[in-house]
Formats: structure tokens, C-alpha cells, sequence
């Protein structure tokens, strides 16, 4: 499995994953905040009943600012927001998921040509 070596907040209000084969993600906070996986934001299915949020248009403040961040097992992180919002679990693969495709892998400049 694809492990975090390093995970770091940048200076333009990205997190910045540097994964164990030296693979670099990047995502912005307000795209994770957005994509929050807990059940307040995202909702979720039991056998037939469905809850669905509502999504305010109103955001606290610090709605997209961490605080903290602590690992959750070998297997994700829970992001603690500073609006004190702390429900979101997210996984290593679901961090990878929701990375910015566009963003450029530094080491991707390091490649070898014949």
C-alpha cells in the first residue's frame, strides 16, 4: 500500500503529500474541506433510508483552516479544522483520489532521455 512519507501544509493554502515511492500530491484545502468524507458532509445510505446535508451557504470561520492533523492507524488521517470540525477520516487512497491531477510532480523532470 501507497504510504505518506512526509505530509505538509504549504504557503499557498495547499497540503502537499509526499508519498513512499517519492510520489508528490497536492491539494488544496478548500477542495479537501469540500470533499470532507464524514457523514455531516457527505451523508450516507443504510439499508433504506438515506441522509443527504444540506449545504449551507453560510462558512464559519476557520471553515478552511487546519488546526491539526493526527493519523488515524497506518491507513489515513483525521483533519481537524479550526471551525473545531473533526468528523473526517481520510484515507490514504481517498487523499490520492481527490489530488490535483495538474499539479507537477517534481521528480517527473528527473526522467532519463535517450
Amino acid at each position: 500500500m501507497n504510504q505518506p512519507k512526509k505530509i505538509k501544509r504549504t504557503d499557498n493554502n495547499t497540503l502537499q503529500i509526499t508519498w513512499n515511492e517519492d510520489e508528490v500530491t497536492e491539494t488544496s484545502l478548500t477542495d479537501l474541506r469540500d470533499n470532507c468524507p464524514c457523514v455531516h458532509c457527505k451523508g450516507e445510505t443504510v439499508i433504506f433510508s438515506s441522509y443527504i446535508p444540506i449545504k449551507s451557504p453560510f462558512k464559519a470561520a476557520g471553515f478552511y483552516e487546519i488546526e491539526k492533523i493526527e493519523p488515524v492507524g497506518n491507513y489515513a488521517v483525521q483533519i481537524i479544522w479550526k471551525d473545531k470540525h473533526n468528523t473526517g477520516i481520510y484515507s490514504w487512497e481517498y487523499l490520492k483520489e481527490i489530488s490535483d491531477p495538474d499539479f507537477k510532480n517534481s521528480s517527473d523532470s528527473d526522467e532519463s532521455q535517450d
